[in-house]
């Protein structure tokens, strides 16, 4: 797929710039959390005027292309012009200008979208000593809202290493940091990352590449995942060159689910309040009556009577 885009690449660099294809090609593949995306880029330079065409396939299929044209017009003078088409077939045109004298040079450009809408941007750096740069600049939308930018960059020995802040119209800031490593003649080792915050929240996004002459092989592609304030995303290694089969185990099973046996509590037996006590009397029984018959007690007649 690779070799296809950079093949149609080449063809449209040529066609572009009417002349036999005699430059330099490079493509690369990127692994992320969505897909693999491939790219090519080729270019050529003739009569102190530089062509390039470059493009990048989505997972699904879908093609960006950028290509243009860079020319010298006179000593530290240089124009460029070209045209960007989205998947969708949109088309953005870019045109710009540079200036460079006494160590600075100094970039304004345009770039005009498919609705007619334009944004601006202005560039300048500059060599403050041997192996140390700076860079500031500006790109204003169509809504008439800036973003600032400004970084440095030191280089020492076979390493460059590069900082800067991005300040949006919306009150975002974005902080990055990079460093590229010539490891070997033609290689090139590269890491990066960027933190984008909005003053509450922010998320970072790690990177790193190695970059061959005439391709460019990813082997930590950027995973972006909105962590927690000042969080930084590990990079996931890419997967493995499509010659090798893994195979993953399947995963275990899950444990069975656990059974929850109610014991019912002992019945408890409580006896019923014994009855109330009865009180009986009981009467008592009458003596057996005695008749007596009337007598004389003395003087005294007593009638006949019972007891």
């Amino acid at each position: 797929m690779r070799h296809l885009l950079i093949a149609a690449t080449a063809a449209a660099l040529t066609l572009a710039s009417g002349s036999a294809f005699a430059g330099w090609a490079r493509g690369g593949t990127a692994y992320t959390g969505r897909g693999e995306y491939n790219s090519a880029h080729a270019g050529s330079c003739s009569g102190g005027s530089c062509s390039h065409a470059g493009g990048v396939m989505n997972p699904w299929g879908g093609v960006a292309t950028n290509s243009g044209t860079v020319t010298r017009n006179a000593p530290g003078q240089f124009s460029n012009s070209g045209t960007a088409y989205g998947p969708n077939g949109r088309d953005v045109q870019h045109a710009g200008n540079t200036s460079c004298a006494n160590a600075s040079c100094t970039h304004t450009g345009s770039a005009t979208g498919p609705n007619g809408k334009n944004a601006t941007s202005d560039n300048t750096v500059s060599r403050t000593s041997p192996g140390q740069y700076t860079s500031t600049g500006s790109v204003t939308g169509p809504n008439g809202n800036t973003s600032t930018h400004s970084a440095s960059t030191s280089c020492a020995g076979s390493t460059c290493n590069r900082s800067g802040t991005i300040d949006t119209a919306n009150g975002g800031t974005v902080t990055h940091s990079g460093s590229a490593t010539s490891v070997a003649p033609g290689v090139v080792v590269t890491s990066g990352s960027a933190t984008a915050s909005n003053g509450v929240h922010s998320t970072t996004v790690v990177s790193g590449s190695t970059v061959v002459t005439g391709s460019t092989t990813v082997v930590a592609a950027p995973v972006i995942v909105p962590p927690p304030p000042s969080t930084t995303v590990v990079v996931a290694p890419p997967p493995p060159p499509p010659s090798t089969v893994v195979v993953t185990a399947p995963p275990p099973p899950p444990p069975p689910p656990v059974k929850t046996v109610y014991v019912a509590p002992k019945p408890v037996y409580i006896a019923p309040p014994p009855p109330p006590v009865k009180t009986v009397y009981v009467a008592r029984a009458p003596r057996p009556a005695v008749y007596v018959p009337g007598h004389w007690i003395g003087a005294v007649w007593i009638p006949a009577h019972w007891i």
